[in-house]
């Protein structure tokens, strides 16, 4: 008797795996119409999000961060340069995204991800305009030796929402870096100082001991999908190949606006659509932010 029920479930999966990939579409809208999504959430809720703080040994600072299957690692390596002329005390701080071939299927070797660039602008302009690092904690000695960061992040697994899973590992990074320690030696020169040389007198230190960076006005992002009268938080890669208009916002810590994307779509974002996708970051900014100063609390019991 159990057969037979067993097989009519079987075929009842099947079709619904058929009308979704045939009709994904109409597949989502009636999940819509009832404000549930085929993962179960409700619309305005994001997915799991975990941060792993020291993700990179080798490495100044770094963090895994995942946001439901978007996996992100950022790594931070420093060297010391000479500052520019016109800022002759003030580091800086070179952001990269990297879109490998086994993070998405679309991603194919030896071509760049039309996505990356795009990215990696975006990351670039939001921690600028966030004004959350003051760039002459970098400086070591004026108009000759500062700290260049460099901050690469790496997408390893791309399921929707890249930006916000980027912007919240390079910010967990941040969080996480140690500035080496570094001294004069005798020819005046920068050198960074080494475990072993801890402790041992210099002729002239500039960094006693390892730092760490000063943030403030921290920015967080939530991307969603304006559908129709319908609002998607932190959608999915196959929600957002579906319902192309996306929205961004970035608030930082204080909820204050620092930047809105919409890269375009077919759906208008009226001031009501805007308000709503604001309100539903503010929420997510206070989710980012204590999940955040869990992992760093975490890393001081460490």
């Amino acid at each position: 008797m159990g057969l037979p029920d067993a097989s009519g479930d079987l075929s009842s999966e099947v079709e619904v795996h058929a009308f979704r990939r045939l009709f994904p579409l109409r597949f989502y809208e009636r999940h819509l119409s009832e404000s549930i999504r085929p993962d179960g959430r409700p619309l305005g809720r994001a997915r799991d999000t975990t941060i792993a703080l020291g993700a990179v040994a080798s490495a100044d600072g770094s963090a895994l961060a995942k946001i439901g299957s978007t996996t992100m690692l950022a790594a931070i390596k420093m060297e010391v340069m000479t500052p520019s002329m016109e800022s002759p005390d003030e580091g800086c701080l070179a952001i990269d995204f990297h879109m490998p071939p086994i993070c998405s299927p679309i991603v194919r070797p030896g071509r760049p991800a039309e996505a990356a660039p795009v990215v990696s602008k975006q990351l670039s302009d939001t921690i600028s305009s966030s004004v959350m690092a003051d760039l002459k904690e970098l400086s070591l000695v004026s108009g000759k030796a500062a700290w260049m960061a460099y901050l690469d992040i790496y997408c390893l697994d791309a399921d929707g929402a890249l930006f916000d899973a980027a912007l919240l590992s390079a910010v967990a990074a941040l969080s996480h870096l140690q500035i080496p320690a570094v001294s004069l030696n005798e020819d005046g020169r920068v050198v960074v100082v080494s475990e072993e040389d801890e402790g041992k007198p210099e002729k002239e230190p500039v960094n006693r001991e390892k730092r760490k960076l000063t943030l403030k006005s921290i920015p967080f992002s939530l991307t969603c999908i304006l559908h129709k009268n319908y609002i998607l938080a932190d959608p999915t890669a196959e929600e957002e190949s579906i319902m192309e208009t996306l929205v961004t916002v970035v608030l930082d810590s204080s909820s204050q606006l620092i930047s809105l994307y919409k890269p375009g779509g077919p759906v208008l974002a009226n001031t009501s659509a805007i308000q709503d996708s604001i309100a539903l970051t503010r929420q997510r900014v206070r989710e980012l932010q204590k999940i955040l100063d869990e992992a760093n609390s975490g890393m001081e019991v460490d």
